[in-house]
This record gives C-alpha cells, structure tokens and sequence, in this order.
C-alpha cells in the first residue's frame, strides 16, 4: 500500500485528516516544520481515535526544496494542507502571499515529479468571495481579485497561491490532477494542545476578551467536515480539475449570532459572550452554495450551531477556559 501525503499534518485541519485516513486503513506520511513536534502529532492522532502506528513523519519546510523529494517517494495521493493562517494580518502582505504561493507551487512540482496521481488543495472561501459582488451570492465559479482595493494580505495569498496552482497545472502539471477544497471559516473540535485562530476567537468570546462582536458576516464550516470532503475530493474520478467550496448548511453568520448561539446552549459556560455588535453599517448577509459538494460527492456538514457548541466545549475538556466560565 503506497502512503497517502499529508503537508502540514500538526495543524487544526492537517491532524484531523491524518487522523481519518489513519481510521479508513490508510498508511500515512505527513510533513512538518521541525520534528520536535512528532510526539504531540501523534498524541493529537490518538485523540482522534486513530492509532499511530501507520503514521510517518518526516521534516520538510514550505519555502525550502530540501526534503520534498524523499517525502513524496511512493505516494500515489497528496493532500497539500500546509499554508500560513495569521492571527494578526502582517504590516507586509509578502509575508503571507510569498510562502503561500510559493509553498503550494513547490509541493505540485514535486508531487508532479513524483508521478502523484491526485493532489487535494486546501484553498480557502477568502479566495472565492473576498471581491464584493451584487446579491452576495458566491459559487465556485468565483474569484476574489487580488487587485481589490482595501483587500487584506491573507485573502490575497490565498488568491493568488490559488491562481498559481491552477496555472501550473494546467501549463505544466504533468499527470497529477488537482482538486481544489474551499473551505470558509473552520471551526470544531481541535485535536492539537495549539489553538487555531478561529478556536481562539471562541475562546475570546467565552473569556470575556471579546466584549463586543466585531462586525462581520461569513460561513462555518466544521474541521472534521472539511476532512471528510477532502477524502471525498481524492476518491471521486469526476472531482479531477474542479473546486468544491466548504460551508455548512443554512444562512451565514455573525459574530454575535455565534455568541447568541452559544449563550443559549450552554448557559454559565458561556455568559460572558458578547451581546453587542460592534457599530457600523449593516454588511451584506454571503450566500454561499455548497451544492456541487453535496451533489457531485455526498457531503454532508455538520449544522453550524452543532460545530460552534462542540467547539466551545472542546475549549473547557481540554482545559482552557477557567472552571465555571
């Protein structure tokens, strides 16, 4: 059995899908940045019910070629997780867009040098729908415009890493077929001791960091979802060249709909979550459709209220919100 490649596997997302191959029987190989952090990928993929012994870790950096070769030597599939999620935006856009682009342009190479079957792309709804349009109403057929003006550095990488991917493909992609995955803002239950920035803006909500909601609309998916469309995105001949945008069911929502949320199915836990909204003018409701994912491949999502309140109740299991808050 070739091993299935999985970059970035310490990760929120990187760890749940290690962590689900594992379960389906796969042998597994994943990349991180430094092996100091093995032991606590391999606590995170037993958190997920999954036992490590198939797993294999090797070391290998997104802006070096060092290691790429060796990592993908008798793969067959690649799932290209990797990529910077700031929790801040950086002064300098480049800090984000070059490794962004760069990482993901690197890992296709070599995935094509390697004779790599298929290759699942985690992209990100930032690269579908950060370019305002009329009605809101966003499908894969989408692009953001790295031009827009006012446009923050992380939809910007993730817009043209994406754009890169597809241009090398298509102009020198070799044999590999990419499969792209668009998630829009992860949340769950996390399998790492580091939290992600959408765990640490639930956690904000629950500790009273975040007094006031900021202002914002967008979509939920849940992290074992995403996991789950990318084995999907990999074992369906009809998903070869193709987007698949990543939201749960139902309307999009705001910050403080999630505090409401949150409040009103866990009680004391969550007291101290925002009630109001930061002022400003009311920002147009996203429609995002996840139809293609759910027809062309049998998604099926999670409820956003179901993954907002696991999220927050991973947050206390695991410690980090103080004992009766």
């Amino acid at each position: 059995m070739s091993p299935v490649l999985v970059t970035g596997g310490s990760g929120y997302l990187g760890s749940q899908l290690v962590a689900a191959l594992l379960r389906s029987g796969k042998e597994v190989r994943t990349t991180v940045r430094s092996l100091a952090r093995a032991q606590e990928l391999r606590a995170a993929v037993r958190r997920g019910g999954a036992d490590d012994a198939g797993l294999e870790i090797v070391a290998a950096h997104l802006m070096a070629d060092d290691g790429w070769a060796a990592a993908l030597t008798g793969c067959e599939e690649v799932h290209h997780v990797a990529s910077p999620i700031p929790v801040a935006q950086p002064d300098d856009p480049d800090e984000l867009i070059v490794p962004a682009r760069e990482g993901t342009l690197r890992v296709l190479r070599a995935a094509r040098d390697a004779g790599v079957r298929r290759t699942v792309l985690t992209s990100s709804f930032a690269a579908i729908g950060y370019t305002p349009k009329p009605g809101a109403e966003f499908t894969e057929a989408d692009w953001t415009d790295p031009d827009t003006p006012g446009l923050a550095p992380y939809p910007r990488s993730k817009a043209i890493a994406e754009r890169a991917a597809w241009d090398l493909m298509e102009r020198d992609g070799g044999d590999t077929e990419l499969v792209v995955v668009n998630p829009t803002g992860i949340f769950g239950p996390t399998l790492t001791a580091t939290l992600g920035s959408s765990m640490q803006l639930v956690k904000a909500m629950l500790d009273g960091t975040m007094s006031v909601a900021p202002r914002a609309r967008f979509g939920i998916v849940d992290v074992r979802d995403v996991a789950d469309l990318h084995l999907r995105a990999m074992a369906a001949p009809e998903a070869a060249g193709r987007r698949f945008l990543a939201v749960a069911d139902g309307p999009t929502l705001s910050f403080v709909e999630v505090a409401g949320i949150l409040r009103g199915r866990l009680g004391p836990l969550a007291a101290r979550a925002p009630e109001r909204e930061a002022p400003g003018e009311d920002l147009p409701r996203p429609v995002i459709h996840n139809d293609r994912a759910r027809e062309d491949l049998g998604w099926q999502p999670r409820p956003a209220a179901t993954t907002i309140v696991e999220s927050a109740e991973c947050l206390r299991d695991l410690g980090f919100l103080q004992a009766g808050r």
